[in-house]
């Protein structure tokens, strides 16, 4: 049934809100069946400033994704970012009753769960929860306990936090768009599980995702995500860059940026000219191809020495084997894996979605502009980490989102039938399962089958 399994990732960035249409083929490969796609003025550096603007946008992108692929979208995989994103450390443990009995995977989710009750700081919630390693006790450096024998369970956690309203307004435009949120994901992430392969992930990576308003950073090594940021500079940056250098309109600036840009002024060649038509009865504007690498490149310098200082502060510069892989919008800007591997030592390529994609119509989503977005539907077959896929601790889940993330069963529900596919991923989206989640799945599966009979019977 995995094969049928439909899922949309909306990705509600600075300069665009893109949503993605994909199932899995039945070469395990992930085929994209529609793509919409819309200009984002509601979103400032990651996070939502206009909630009205932001929800035209959405429903022009998921209306363009539902015509081309034909199906009628419901439920979303959705992205965050943005500067309030914090990334912290932290220990746990629980005591168990007996010795000799194995650990078990309800062992370590009960561990697991209880972190996401930490106090936060005020205005902030947990979003990701991400085992690094775990102790029985007092044996250190376990990636797996499950199996083993002990009495004490410690577990080191990398724990993602965002802001509350950040949270809220995402929410409340996912709604607002008649939309339901299956999970909400950050958005580096997503991107990794789209560009990064797992010998990367294993022999130590950063991933760097340049989108339009943030800098995405997640680091990845032994196979396990140790740390994520996001940075609030991206793409348009340089777009007004250009725009107040060489005084010219937005619009042209970005097509000088995405025609003509160089990330190495030296590359640029001093003869030659572009010209821009003049306003309104004036003349034309000649810019220079070398004056505008020179404004490129002092700001591309700049984010890329801000990233490899965050990975200096972690002490992560030696351990990083497979160097950089940079991915979004921004990466696609001439000469820049150059100027990265200058600043920063690092080997560096430019990471493109097709790793895990199939033949497919939409040739564009190839591009690493959509990164992210493919992630986010990737996330919809796959766990975040890759030890809970491993034990099938996915598998309750991935049943309901069966039922509940198939588009199209949706309009044939009759209206009393509708509110309760949406409980697993309202239960979801919260991410905090608990020792009574098992008994809660069992009630929901029963009521889903009740109400696909009784629909059977009135049909």
């Amino acid at each position: 049934m995995q094969h049928d399994k439909i899922v949309v990732g909306l990705d509600i960035g600075t300069t665009k809100i893109c949503a993605l249409v994909g199932r899995k083929n039945e070469f395990g490969k992930l085929e994209i069946l529609g793509l919409g796609k819309a200009v984002s003025e509601g979103v400032v550096r990651g996070i939502v400033s206009n909630i009205d603007k932001t929800v035209d946008a959405i429903k022009k992108a998921i209306r363009q994704a539902e015509e081309q692929s034909g199906i009628n979208i419901g439920v979303v995989n959705v992205g965050i970012a943005g500067q309030h994103i914090k990334s912290l450390q932290h220990n746990g443990s629980i005591t168990r009753t007996s010795a000799e009995t194995e650990i078990t995977q309800a062992d370590v989710e009960r561990l697991t769960s209880d972190m996401y009750r930490l106090v936060t700081p005020p205005g902030s919630q947990i979003i990701h929860v991400m085992p690094q390693d775990y102790k029985v006790d007092y044996e250190e450096g376990i990636l797996d306990p499950v199996g083993m024998s002990g009495v004490r369970l410690e577990g080191n956690f990398h724990i993602i936090t965002a802001q509350s309203t950040a949270i809220n307004n995402v929410y409340k435009c996912v709604t607002k768009a008649g939309l339901e949120i299956d999970n909400l994901i950050l958005e580096p992430l997503a991107s990794s599980m789209s560009v990064l392969s797992d010998e990367e992930k294993e022999a130590g990576v950063a991933l760097v995702d340049i989108g339009g308003g943030t800098t995405d950073l997640a680091i990845f090594k032994d196979g396990i995500i140790r740390h994520a940021a996001v940075l609030p500079f991206g793409g348009n940056i340089i777009t007004t860059d250009i725009k107040q250098g060489c005084q010219v309109m937005q619009n042209q600036a970005e097509q000088l940026k995405v025609k003509f840009g160089k990330a190495i002024a030296e590359e640029a060649s001093e003869y030659e000219i572009v010209s821009i038509p003049g306003l309104r009865d004036r003349a034309p504007k000649e810019i220079s191809l070398k004056n505008l690498a020179y404004i490129i490149e002092a700001r591309m310098e700049e984010i890329v020495e801000l990233v490899y200082a965050e990975i200096q502060r972690l002490g992560f510069q030696d351990k990083l084997a497979a160097g950089i892989v940079m991915t979004g919008g921004g990466s696609q800007l001439q000469n820049l894996v150059q100027l990265t591997e200058f600043i920063t030592g690092l080997d560096t390529r430019i990471g493109y979605p097709n790793e895990h994609l199939g033949k497919s119509k939409i040739e564009a989503v190839k591009s690493p502009m959509y990164a992210t977005t493919v992630g986010l539907v990737l996330a919809g077959y796959r766990s975040l980490d890759d030890r809970l896929a491993q034990r099938g601790y996915e598998e309750p889940e991935t049943e309901q989102n069966y039922y509940v993330s198939t588009p199209d069963t949706r309009p044939v529900a009759a209206p009393q039938a509708q509110p309760a596919p949406a409980t697993p991923a309202a239960e979801k989206a919260t991410k905090k399962p608990g020792p009574g989640d098992f008994f809660q799945r069992i009630i929901n599966r029963t009521k889903d089958l009740l109400i696909n009979d009784f629909d059977d019977k009135q049909y």
